[in-house]
């Protein structure tokens, strides 16, 4: 299922998304021992937004990075945007949600003017994509000269002692929790695959590169399999 590709890939994904959005932030506690929440907090002070900025929370999901740009940047204007209605839905009974605006839209066709945006970040959205260098590009486009991109993800784990650990965690654990608290084991044997068959963090900072950002880096966490980039426009 990780491997699919272009329309295929984006079909698969929203509806994994929508049949799993009921349990998603719950089971992102559960699979990072509640660490996703300190992660996401680093992306936000990543961010690094002036006053009154505008934030783009791509692939929102359930509107997690907008919510703490709230909390650290009370002046802020934050839009989250995704393209699963099952998860936008989920994420507006939220707390706090009613503070920033929903948009449906693609990643990799953004609906927004050039130089929108001071900050865009997002949250395991990148992995997904079926387009990464689009996905890069459309950002970069978003965003106001200075703006800063920030993206939490996973990140192909490396060969290591650990490698059996983190492969039964992987393989054995997250399908098993993810059978028995969202009833959805399938969607969560793709999130794994997809961790493995995403890009090194290296590779994903190239691109970037690529991209045209500067200022470029990145940080590992939970034994090298998750990665939070940076860079400025």
């Amino acid at each position: 299922m990780a491997n699919l590709t272009g329309n295929e890939r984006a079909r698969y994904v929203q509806g994994m998304f929508n049949r799993i959005a009921h349990r998603y932030d719950l089971m992102n506690r559960l699979m990072t021992i509640g660490q996703d929440v300190r992660w996401r907090r680093e992306v936000i002070r990543r961010a690094e937004l002036p006053p009154a900025g505008i934030l783009l929370d791509l692939g929102a999901g359930t509107g997690d990075l907008a919510q703490e740009a709230i909390l650290q940047y009370p002046d802020s204007h934050p839009v989250a945007a995704d393209f699963t209605l099952g998860m936008m839905q989920a994420g507006r009974e939220s707390k706090g949600a009613s503070r920033f605006d929903w948009n449906a839209a693609d990643a990799l066709w953004l609906p927004y003017p050039d130089k929108t945006f001071h900050a865009v970040v997002s949250g395991f959205l990148l992995r997904n994509v079926g387009d990464i260098r689009r996905c890069l590009l459309e950002q970069h486009r978003v965003l106001k000269p200075g703006g800063v991109m920030v993206a939490l993800d996973t990140t192909r784990p490396p060969n290591s002692p650990l490698a059996p650990f983190i492969n039964f965690h992987l393989h054995t654990v997250i399908p098993a929790l993810g059978g028995m608290i969202s009833g959805e084991t399938d969607a969560y044997r793709y999130l794994p695959d997809s961790t493995e068959s995403f890009l090194p963090a290296e590779q994903l900072a190239e691109r970037m590169l690529s991209a045209g950002f500067h200022n470029i880096g990145f940080r590992r966490y939970m034994l090298d399999t998750v990665a939070i980039h940076w860079g400025k426009k």
